[in-house]
């Protein structure tokens, strides 16, 4: 299995999968949150929630911004995002591989962003808010983080949303890093909010808020889950549409007892489990690697 991991990776027939499990490898001391769990509890310190819905994170965002305005949840995001943490080696490692056609990243944090500085000719989607951005499902962005024009979402025959094509621009990268949730950087962009998940998933089963690029990248590809759980219904239904008609055979790293939940998706999406702590897993991918790219050296 690791070893298929490593060719596919090798000549990009692999897709990552980041969850915010990842940010474990990269912490130390203060940082920032690495969970669901983790960041409900950062939103409801800064802002009064009712004590039913103080664990739940989209709904907890949902309070805040009927009561305080959207701005104050941008806010409290953008701090609990500030503090500054470098990317991890996987982070460094995944951005310096030739073959990288499309990186997902499934949470709110930059180090993706940070880690691909390195190389050029990448750039982002991010998924944007209804809320702030009607009309529009994604915003694209160069290595600087200027946005590249684009258009909204268009109207077919019938009169229902469709996706509008990617900027030409876009189509030339060499990475792109889709960010589904959005990102703190370049332009604070959430998908965090009840009404957020409600706009994108009335329409994710057909496809329409997935850039038209992704669609294209991921076909004949596998994806490989790393920090990823998939306990909650948000969390399946994401994997589930981005990874949908690409190949049938993937992988997930997660480590210790699975939910009912979670085996079942895992069965009917045809994804492996690595079971596993990511860490070491991290260490053994990278390790060999490197091993079998120096004997094909040799060779």
């Amino acid at each position: 299995m690791l070893s298929a991991i490593e060719t596919g990776l090798g000549r990009g027939l692999v897709i990552p999968y980041l969850g915010p499990g990842v940010l474990a490898l990269a912490r130390e001391g203060a940082s920032v949150p690495a969970s669901p769990e983790e960041l409900v509890g950062h939103l409801t310190t800064l802002a009064t929630v009712p004590h039913k819905i103080r664990n739940n994170l989209t709904a907890a965002a949902q309070y805040i911004e009927n009561f305080k305005h959207r701005k104050t949840i941008v806010a409290a995001m953008a701090k609990a995002y500030a503090h500054p943490t470098e990317p991890s080696g996987l982070h460094r490692w995944l951005a310096a591989r030739p073959q990288l056609p499309l990186l997902v990243h499934a949470w709110y944090d930059d180090l993706p962003q940070k880690a691909l500085a390195v190389r050029g000719n990448w750039g982002q989607a991010q998924g944007v808010s209804q809320a702030e951005h009607f009309g529009y499902w994604v915003d694209y962005f160069r290595p600087d983080g200027s946005m590249v024009t684009k258009k909204a979402f268009v109207q077919d025959g019938s009169g229902a949303k469709a996706p509008a094509e990617a900027p030409t621009e876009t189509l030339a990268w060499d990475t792109l890093l889709y960010q589904p949730l959005g990102s703190v950087t370049p332009a604070a962009n959430y998908i965090i909010s009840d009404s957020d998940y409600v706009e994108v998933l009335t329409e994710i089963d057909i496809q329409t808020p997935i850039p038209e690029v992704v669609q294209s990248l991921r076909k004949g590809r596998n994806f490989l889950f790393l920090g990823c759980r998939f306990a909650t219904q948000l969390e399946r239904n994401f994997a589930r549409q981005i990874m949908k008609r690409s190949s049938d055979v993937h992988w997930a790293v997660i480590d210790g007892a699975l939910t009912k939940n979670e085996a079942k998706f895992l069965k009917e999406q045809n994804i492996e489990r690595i079971d596993m702590p990511l860490a070491e897993f991290v260490s053994q991918l990278t390790d060999g690697a490197a091993s079998v790219k120096t004997a094909e050296a040799a060779a």
